[in-house]
């Protein structure tokens, strides 16, 4: 049965990632944040497969809830049309193909030059969320403000590329 709804719930996780960013039945933004909380709701089912039960809750009420509700008010507020698509320059488009790929190398230099990282040990399921915090912001503290920072470009992007050309 845990084999079952792993499968379940990963390909919800999967379709739901496919979904967001490559809709084929609607260009609205505000679908594509849809299937962001579907996503959201996938992972933590996985999260309660793991006997992460904290993290699950949490990823409902903080992603699930509050970041989405953040993304559709920022998406309603620009008043974006289905119809709208900006023209793009050819001098856009080829920086940001050099900063994605530049990005590309140095994720991958990262991964493969790094010496092997000790992980520590899982906290205790049944311990609270005194652990994790403790593991978090003692051995995760800069994945969580990347995350933070992820977070922010990600609003900012939403903004620039929903923009509205004024000539």
């Amino acid at each position: 049965m845990q084999d079952a709804l792993f499968l379940l719930f990963a390909l919800v996780t999967l379709v739901g990632a496919v979904l967001v960013v490559a809709n084929p039945f609607s260009r609205d933004p505000v679908a594509s944040a849809m299937f962001l909380v579907v996503t959201f709701i996938g992972l933590s089912g996985l999260f309660v497969l793991l006997g992460a039960f904290f993290l699950a809750a949490i990823q409902i009420l903080v992603y699930a809830g509050a970041v989405m509700v953040l993304f559709l008010f920022v998406l309603m507020l620009l008043n974006l049309r289905e119809e709208q698509r900006r023209k793009y320059s050819l001098v856009k488009g080829f920086l940001g193909t050099l900063l994605v790929g530049l990005l590309a190398s140095f994720l991958i230099g990262t991964i493969f030059g790094a010496p092997a990282l000790t992980v520590p040990g899982p906290a205790p399921m049944n311990a609270g969320a005194g652990p994790l915090g403790k593991m978090l912001f003692l051995h995760y503290l800069l994945p969580f403000e990347v995350v933070s920072i992820l977070l922010l470009v990600a609003i900012i992007g939403v903004v620039i590329l929903s923009k509205k050309d004024i000539r």
